[in-house]
């Protein structure tokens, strides 16, 4: 509304400063030629694209892709909510996939980084490998590569630490654990310990699987990862 007025104004003094050019050659000249600048400048604010939100991505398997859950109730939509509400300018764009693993997610990340440009980008991976029996160091050197290929690609990183379920033994369990830790702190990135922690002994907050919360569950995962996002967040306007 505010631009087409402008071109309106515009238009009109381009028009009083050509009927002046008749009357008046030396003052109607003047005139005319900021009419005209008045113009161009008024053609090119019009044109010209706002810029555009810095970019969150969250990179993750089943949990992070609202599975087994309505539409836009995940802990990534709930997420996507309290930026704006807190008045934060970012999108958010969730590129997770159901079952998909640290291979999967390497693989996809250099199409993710170039299309979106994201500023921040949040690791949520792993869990998958280990019920497929992925080696450990293969997981390591898979969510080692996420870390550095975003990094290098000028955004912050945030790591999301899993356990998985004590049946494979508590050694797997704890090596499996801690391969977040040492990756956060080798590479010097957020590290949020435990997605679940809040949930995890509590049957009632998962699926009939008991391996996928449930939408209750959504805001204890969101508070879980928020104390590692929040301090990432240009929290002026970035207009």
């Amino acid at each position: 509304m505010v631009k087409r007025r402008l071109k309106v104004r515009v238009i009109k003094r381009r028009a009083n400063a050509i009927v002046l050019a008749a009357k008046s050659p030396a003052i109607g000249s003047l005139m005319l030629a900021a009419a005209l600048f008045s113009t161009s400048f008024a053609a090119h604010a019009a044109n010209t694209p706002e810029p555009a939100k810095p970019v969150i991505v969250v990179l993750g398997d089943s949990i992070s892709a609202e599975y087994g859950l309505p539409r836009d109730t995940g802990w990534v939509a709930l997420l996507r909510q309290r930026l704006s509400e807190e008045r934060i300018d970012y999108s958010v764009a969730n590129a997770s996939i159901s079952g998909d693993t640290t291979s999967g997610g390497r693989a996809r990340l250099p199409a993710l980084m170039q299309r979106l440009k994201p500023s921040i980008v949040i690791v949520e991976l792993g869990a998958n490998d280990a019920l497929r029996g992925v080696p450990l160091a293969t997981t390591e050197d898979n969510l080692r590569t996420i870390i550095e290929e975003a990094q290098q690609g000028h955004a912050k990183v945030v790591l999301v630490g899993m356990y998985v379920p004590p049946n494979y033994g508590p050694d797997y369990t704890q090596k499996f654990h801690g391969i977040y830790g040492q990756l956060a702190k080798q590479l010097r990135v957020p590290l949020v310990p435990f997605l679940l922690a809040g949930i995890a002994d509590k049957p009632e907050m998962f699926q009939a699987d008991q391996i996928h919360p449930t939408q209750q569950a959504q805001p204890v995962l969101l508070n879980n990862v928020w104390p590692a996002v929040k301090p990432l967040l240009r929290t002026g306007s970035p207009r």
